[in-house]
């Protein structure tokens, strides 16, 4: 209940700002990432830590290195289409997971990937978060 408080705080302050205030955290650039849910059908909204490559954006599923995916994977794999807000701009995107030496290439971004990969057995998905044309 916290964290869910605290999520919709970092949005509020984040979309009031334009990303000025809270739009990055410990060195990492925040984007807002909008799914729609696979079993509401409604729109969610997430904080995520991301990098850019090149015109993509980059996001990990690490949900902190627990055993179980965050919702907003599920809903990706349900839905790959979605909305991103980076400051002010939106952009529409498509998510693909990154496989081999994309993925090979991507975590090296994410310091912090090797600590939560240890912490479960599941694979951390690296979400490729493409500009729809």
């Amino acid at each position: 209940m916290l964290i869910r408080a605290f999520m919709q705080m970092h949005i509020w302050v984040y979309r009031t700002s334009g990303g000025r205030l809270m739009g990055e955290v410990l060195g990492t650039r925040v984007l807002l990432l909008s799914t729609t849910g696979r079993k509401t059908g409604r729109l969610h909204t997430v904080p995520l830590g991301s990098v850019s490559d090149g015109e993509n954006h980059v996001v990990v599923a690490s949900n902190g290195g627990k055993h179980w995916h965050p919702a907003w994977w599920l809903n990706l794999k349900s839905n790959p289409e979605a909305l991103i807000e980076v400051g002010i701009q939106q952009i529409y995107v498509v998510a693909q997971q990154a496989h081999d030496e994309e993925s090979a290439r991507l975590v090296p971004r994410f310091p912090w990937l090797h600590r939560y990969q240890k912490r479960t057995n599941r694979e951390i998905p690296v979400v490729i978060l493409r500009p729809v044309a």
